[in-house]
C-alpha cells in the first residue's frame, strides 16, 4: 500500500470522526466496538499465537532449505504431492485467518508454488482436527464433513486458477529463488525439533487440556528451542531469523491491527437481523451475502461456530452457513489488508474474489442438493 493510500484513509477516518458530534452514541459505540475487539484479540491471540507464527515463518526462510520446499512445494513440483502437502499440512495447527498470514508468508517467500501457498492459506484455518470436531458437536456431523471436503477441493481448485493466471511471474519468481545460497544447513532432526518446539507452542494453548499441563508442554518446548538456538546454531543465522522474524512481524501485523479495529466496527455497523434476513433461503443470492460477510467479518479460531449457530437458529440457510464457514475461515478484513502487502494487488484482489465465488458455489449446492 502507497504511503498516499495510507494518508487518505487515515484522513478519511478521522474526518468522519471529526464531523460526528463527541457525544454521539454512533460514534462512541462504533469506536468501543473496535477497541474491545481490538483488546481481545491482542490478549487472547497476539502472544500465543501470532507471535509464534512469526518465529515459524522466519525461522521457515532461514532454517529450512529452500531445495527441500521447492522440491515439495515449489512450481515444478509433482502436483499431486505439492497440493496434497499443502492443503493438508495445516490440519495440527488451530490457526484463524490471521495467525495463518506469517506461516504462508514464510512458505511463499522461500519457494513453495503460489498454488499449493494458496491451498495451504485456504485450508489451514478450516481443517484443523479442533474446529472440526466441535463443529460436528454443534452442528452436526454432516455440515463439518462437507465443509472438509468442501474445503480440501475449493483450495485445489483455486491453486491451479491462481497458477494459472499468473504462471508467467511464478516461472520468474521460482527463478529468482535461487539467487540465495543458504550452505549446507543442519541436521534434519535439529530442524525437525526446532519447527516441532515451536509449533507445540503455537497450538498448546488452543487444546482444551488443564492449564499445568499445558505450562509443562510449553516449557519443555522453551528448553529445547533454547539449546538449540545457542548449541547447535550459528550465531549468524540466529541474527537472520530475528531480523527475518522482526521482517514479518513489521509488515504484517500493524495491518492485522488495523483490520482487526475496524472489523470491531463492522460488527456494530451490520446489524445482525438485516444479515439473517438476507441469508435466510438457498438462493444464490443469499449464499453470496453470506460469503461476502464472511469474508470481511473477523472470526477469532472456533468463535464461527457458536456465531454460526446463532445465524441458523435465528432462520439462517444450510447453504449460506457453508459459505459463512468457507469464507468466514480464510477470509478477514485484517486479513485482506496483509494479503494485499504480501501478494500484491492483483493475486490478492483475484484470490478475494475466487474465495467469495467459490464458497457461494459450494453454499448454494449444498443448501439445494443436499
Amino acid at each position: 500500500m502507497k504511503e498516499y493510500t495510507k494518508f487518505i484513509i487515515l484522513v478519511l477516518f478521522f474526518g468522519v470522526i471529526f464531523i460526528l458530534p463527541v457525544e454521539s452514541p454512533v460514534l462512541l459505540d462504533t469506536i468501543r466496538a473496535g477497541l474491545l475487539l481490538l483488546q481481545e484479540y491482542v490478549r487472547y491471540h497476539t502472544l500465543t499465537c501470532l507471535v509464534p507464527a512469526f518465529f515459524i515463518a522466519g525461522g521457515i526462510t532461514v532454517f529450512l532449505r529452500k531445495e527441500s520446499i521447492y522440491k515439495l512445494l515449489g512450481h515444478s513440483a509433482k502436483k499431486y504431492i505439492s497440493y496434497s502437502i499443502a492443503s493438508t499440512s495445516g490440519a495440527i495447527l488451530t490457526a484463524c485467518s490471521c495467525t495463518i498470514l506469517p506461516l504462508f508468508a514464510g512458505i511463499y517467500q522461500s519457494g513453495a508454488g503460489l498454488g499449493p501457498a494458496v491451498a495451504f492459506l485456504f485450508t489451514g484455518p478450516a481443517i484443523n482436527v479442533t474446529a472440526i470436531f466441535l463443529t460436528a458437536k454443534i452442528l452436526g456431523w454432516e455440515i463439518s464433513i462437507i465443509r472438509i471436503i468442501a474445503s480440501f477441493v475449493i483450495a485445489i481448485i483455486i491453486g491451479y486458477i491462481m497458477t494459472s493466471i499468473f504462471r508467467k511471474e511464478e516461472i520468474k519468481r521460482s527463478e529468482s529463488i535461487w539467487d540465495i545460497d543458504r550452505g549446507e544447513g543442519y541436521k534434519a532432526i535439529v530442524v525437525f525439533s526446532f519447527f516441532i518446539s515451536l509449533i507445540l507452542i503455537l497450538i498448546v494453548y488452543s487444546l482444551k487440556i488443564p492449564m499445568y499441563v499445558k505450562y509443562i508442554i510449553t516449557g519443555i518446548s522453551l528448553i529445547v528451542l533454547v539449546y538449540i538456538i545457542f548449541f547447535r546454531f550459528d550465531r549468524e543465522d540466529n541474527e537472520n531469523w530475528i531480523m527475518q522474524t522482526w521482517d514479518f512481524t513489521k509488515k504484517i501485523l500493524p495491518l492485522l491491527f488495523i483490520g482487526v479495529f475496524i472489523a470491531g466496527i463492522l460488527s456494530v455497523v451490520v446489524p445482525e437481523n438485516i444479515v439473517t434476513k438476507l441469508v435466510g433461503g438457498n438462493t444464490v443470492y443469499g449464499n453470496l451475502i453470506a460469503s461476502v460477510f464472511g469474508a470481511f467479518m473477523y472470526f477469532a479460531t472456533l468463535t464461527e461456530i457458536p456465531i454460526i449457530q446463532k445465524l441458523m437458529g435465528l432462520g439462517m440457510g444450510k447453504g449460506p452457513a457453508l459459505a459463512l464457514f468457507l469464507a468466514g475461515y480464510t477470509l478477514s478484513f485484517p486479513n485482506m489488508i496483509a494479503l494485499i502487502k504480501i501478494m500484491g494487488k492483483n493475486k490478492a484482489f483475484t484470490y478475494f474474489i475466487l474465495v467469495v465465488l467459490f464458497s457461494t458455489t459450494a453454499g448454494f449446492v449444498y443448501g439445494n442438493f443436499f
